[in-house]
């Protein structure tokens, strides 16, 4: 893995790689056989957003901008259901290793919530499985990822919208991580064109040059950046791991990469979206849940892991309650 991260991004004038991450892991789940593997990419420099030229390109992409991200791991594919069903439904949490001592109980605010039961079939009659986990909200993704952090004594969390965009382009600068032609999208991605008006269990398609599967389509991928349109117009060039840290707001977040029910607009490498109170239109509670959308059948999300996190986002978490705003 380390020799195709290295002849990727080898001779691109956008790119230039810095520092090479420790291996490639697959992570198992404690007091599970459950497991998950996770990529090392470089860290390094890129151009984020698309040129103007770029066919189906939102204004809310530029402009683009030069920016610099640290080493770091991305999970191979999207948090499948066999995953999350472990943090959804499970009340044991164990500690990483029983060669460790016991920690303190955590406080109120530190220990980690679970969901509430959803309004509803969770995975809509899509499947379980190795199928990706949807419908879950911002804060249930940022949960999960504590959780996960407590099971493995590993600190993970959601990518920022540069770490997504980094690992999904691969050392491109075209609009897909492979070209610029929509015509082979059906071969990395499912889309609004091949899905079936339905995701598909992950690494079903083809991955990026970083072996990076489902980084266009399948299931639009959580980020953990709040969501601004015109947030490009205030990072500064060359800006290292640029973010836009949230609030307690529930609602805009980002979310990357397309899904089954989109286009191959949506599933460009710089496209963006954000979350709004459509997402859980049909949900009859007030004030609504935290936990579960009922409109969102296609968003779900993946982890990452900083090789040496970055001062801001040590012990971030969400501060999303039920008295939150919209």
């Amino acid at each position: 893995m380390r020799s195709v991260l290295i002849a990727a991004l080898s001779g691109l004038a956008f790119a230039t790689t810095f520092a090479q991450p420790p291996a490639s892991y697959t992570e198992t789940i404690p007091g599970t056989s459950v497991a998950f593997e996770m990529i090392a990419v470089p860290g390094g420099r890129f151009t984020m957003g698309s040129p103007l030229s770029e066919k189906g390109r939102n204004a809310d992409e530029g402009p683009p901008h030069e920016v610099e991200v640290r080493p770091f791991w991305i999970g191979k594919t999207e948090v499948t259901w066999d995953e999350y069903d472990l943090y959804a439904f499970s009340m044991d949490v164990p500690p990483p290793s029983s060669s460790q001592p016991p920690a303190a109980p955590p406080s109120r605010a530190d220990a980690v919530t679970r969901p509430t039961p959803p309004y509803g079939d969770e995975s809509f009659g899509y499947g379980k499985g190795r199928q990706p986990a949807i419908n879950m909200t911002w804060h249930a993704a940022m949960e999960y990822c504590r959780w996960l952090s407590t099971k493995t004594g590993k600190s993970y969390r959601l990518p920022t919208e540069a770490e997504w965009e980094y690992a999904a382009r691969a050392g491109t600068t075209t609009a897909y991580g492979f070209g610029d032609d929509p015509g082979t999208l059906g071969d990395y991605a499912w889309t609004r064109e091949n899905s079936g008006e339905k995701p598909h269990p992950v690494a079903s398609k083809k991955p990026n040059a970083w072996g990076l599967y489902d980084m266009h389509g399948n299931v639009a991928e959580w980020i953990l950046d709040q969501y601004d349109p015109k947030y490009y117009e205030k990072v500064k060039t060359g800006a290292v791991g640029p973010v836009l840290l949230p609030g307690n707001h529930r609602f805009p977040h980002v979310s990357r990469g397309g899904s089954w029910d989109d286009d191959a607009r949506m599933a460009r490498s710089a496209a963006r979206r954000g979350s709004t109170p459509e997402w859980s239109r049909r949900d009859p509670q007030s004030p609504k849940s935290i936990w579960w959308h009922t409109d969102a059948t296609f968003a779900g999300f993946r982890v990452v892991r900083a090789v040496g996190e970055q001062d801001d986002l040590k012990g971030f978490r969400s501060t999303i309650t039920r008295d939150s705003p919209q």
